[in-house]
């Protein structure tokens, strides 16, 4: 695929989706009028305001490795589905009013697969065996994303389906440097609620891949921990560059804002 046609991947974080504005939406169809666009969106701010329980620290769940996941049940299942539903009509609503066409998958319907999830996990001063039905992605099938070209969208909601049959939830950063790598695209742009990376407090502009990975391992928490092992993954899979910020796309593509990450 050549450099002009190659795909764009964005993952929209979930909690700045509805905080998007008008002229966020314009940019990124206008954008996507000359380039296929394929959008992974997250679920967590309203998934915390469907129901209370979301928000306590006992929904999150930390492995033997330091790794946090959400503790994910098939009733958590069945409400990000809920809440995915309401965030995909918003976004293909947004797509059709600004002259882009587009159509939703779920990544459970034979686009993404996940190995076996992590059985360990610690509760209070413990490591407890329970089951959460959280698997890391082992492939990506891109056969239902044919139909990529100019003026049109493809939305993945990045749950996955198991070697069980099971539907599991994935960490929607990774999802996306997943599909980025099995579609062929570009560029994997990670948007968030943050303007840019901040190594040592200083906003960082641009960042090989090697030292992304070495301040992820000493210095990086949280959310921006996974954006920074789901840009090494993408790279790693033949995505030219990763750009991790909170302005609109057109601005994270130009440089002119956002932190920049290659591999080289």
């Amino acid at each position: 695929m050549s450099a002009h046609t190659a795909p764009t991947v964005v993952k929209l974080g979930g909690s700045g989706i509805e905080d998007f504005d008008d002229a966020w939406w314009e940019s990124l169809t206008a954008y996507g009028r000359e380039h296929p666009l394929v959008l992974v969106h997250g679920w967590s701010k309203p998934l915390r305001r469907l129901r209370p329980q979301y928000s306590e620290p006992s929904a999150i769940l930390r492995d033997r490795y330091g790794n946090q996941s959400r503790w994910t049940t098939p009733e958590v299942i069945e409400d990000i589905k809920t809440i995915s539903a309401r965030l995909g009509e918003e976004v293909l609503d947004r797509l059709h009013r600004n002259g882009i066409s587009a159509e939703r998958h779920l990544g459970s319907d034979g686009l993404v697969s996940a190995g076996p999830g992590e059985r360990w996990w610690w509760r209070g001063r413990q490591l407890v065996e329970m089951e959460n039905l959280v698997g890391p992605i082992t492939s990506v099938e891109p056969a239902p994303l044919k139909d990529l070209r100019p003026g049109h969208a493809h939305l993945v909601t990045p749950l996955a389906r198991n070697d069980a049959g099971q539907e599991v939830n994935t960490d929607a950063d990774r999802a996306a440097a997943a599909l980025a790598g099995a579609v062929g695209a570009a560029d994997l742009i990670l948007v968030t609620d943050v303007t840019h990376l901040l190594v040592d407090g200083e906003p960082v502009h641009r960042i090989t891949a090697r030292s992304a990975a070495e301040f992820r391992d000493r210095g990086a928490t949280g959310g921006m921990r996974k954006k920074l092992r789901a840009a090494g993954e993408a790279l790693d899979r033949g995505v030219e560059r990763v750009v991790i910020g909170s302005a609109p796309v057109p601005d994270l593509l130009s440089g002119r804002t956002g932190t920049v990450i290659t591999r080289t």
